[in-house]
């Protein structure tokens, strides 16, 4: 009998295979189709290029409305598009829906739209049998002028790496929000209300740094990495450009709630959900110009590594020694949801 997968995304290899026998894009108008690494679609419209993603919140519960259209904004803005139009599918548990948890969705629905300049053109919303907790299923459209469309599968050997902000800034939020009352039991309530602000503070929505990175140039790919974390970002990067790949560790931005709440759990923060961070690949002679844009901007920024030949692999250098990048076949923060597994804490 088939092992179950379990929570988080589909394996890589697996979602790959999937793609090769059913994704048979015919339309000579899609421009970027599904794939390993792609952060959404792109369709051409001669002078503009539509830019469309779809994306669920499932482990976030808080601020659950605002949390997807931030989501799904960041993969249109790594795209080179601006996000415009949003439409949002609400899943909602029976038993356990009142109006007051329908306006707090649409609330944050709408102040997420406002603040980004997105209109909320659509959607659906029903009461459905056998959930446990809301679920919002988002759907962002943007465009870009033809010609200005950025795609991870564009990264180029030679390429430095940058990661803007740190990892795993959605990670930290989800776990301030989910493990609250533990959280509150162990450190002072300081620590836990800085924990609990990092949807805003760093943030996590990449849209202003995607659109320094347009407007500065030398960027050749850019990449929102989500569940399964920097690593698996860094990953889907490699996959879709079919380069190799070297991260300096000792360079990774680990933010310092971050480094203590992946202690307390046993979670490693390479695989832990990373909204909020940005990998970005920039010719060699115009990354450090763009960290200084950036940091000017306030967005703290690093150059953590290099695209490398394909035969190179993947692989991170820690104290001199380069090892295999690890491989996450599940976000790290799927072991705090676990009710069978070996953690549930």
């Amino acid at each position: 009998m088939d092992k179950p997968y379990p929570v988080g995304k589909l394996p890589t290899e697996d979602l790959e295979r999937i793609l090769r026998r059913y994704a048979c894009v015919s339309d000579p108008r899609v421009l970027i189709g599904p794939g390993v690494g792609r952060d959404a679609a792109a369709i051409s419209f001669g002078a503009t290029t539509l830019v469309a993603k779809s994306d669920p919140i499932t482990f976030a519960t808080e601020r659950l409305g605002w949390y997807a259209v931030h989501v799904n904004a960041n993969d249109i803005a790594v795209m080179g598009a601006v996000p415009k139009w949003f439409m949002a599918t609400l899943l909602l548990p029976e038993g356990a829906t009142t109006p007051a948890l329908i306006d707090g969705i649409f609330s944050g629905l709408s102040e997420a739209c406002q603040s980004l300049g997105v209109t909320l053109c659509g959607g659906h919303t029903e009461i459905t049998y056998g959930l446990t907790r809301p679920i919002v299923a988002g759907h962002m459209m943007g465009e870009t002028e033809t010609g200005r469309l950025v795609s991870a599968a564009d990264a180029k050997t030679g390429d430095d790496i940058v990661l803007t902000k740190g990892i795993a800034i959605e990670g930290v939020a989800v776990l301030a929000v989910e493990k609250e009352t533990l959280l509150r039991q162990t450190f002072p309530s300081t620590f836990v209300n800085v924990c609990r602000a990092y949807l805003d503070t760093p943030g996590i929505s990449v849209v202003a740094e995607a659109r320094i990175a347009m407007q500065h140039g030398g960027v050749h790919a850019m990449h929102d990495p989500t569940e399964g974390g920097l690593a698996t970002g860094f990953r889907e990067v490699c996959a879709a450009a079919n380069v190799g790949g070297l991260i300096f560790a000792d360079r990774i931005p680990v933010l310092p709630e971050t480094e203590t709440l992946c202690r307390l759990f046993g979670l490693d923060p390479l695989g832990l959900i990373a909204s909020g961070a940005l990998i970005l690949a920039v010719a060699p002679d115009r990354s450090l110009s763009l960290v200084s844009r950036l940091t000017d901007a306030g967005i703290a920024a690093t150059v953590i590594g290099k695209v490398m030949p394909p035969e190179f692999g993947i692989k991170m250098e820690r104290n001199g020694t380069q090892i295999d990048l690890p491989t996450f076949n599940r976000d790290e923060i799927g072991k705090i949801f676990e009710t069978n597994g070996v953690k549930h804490v």
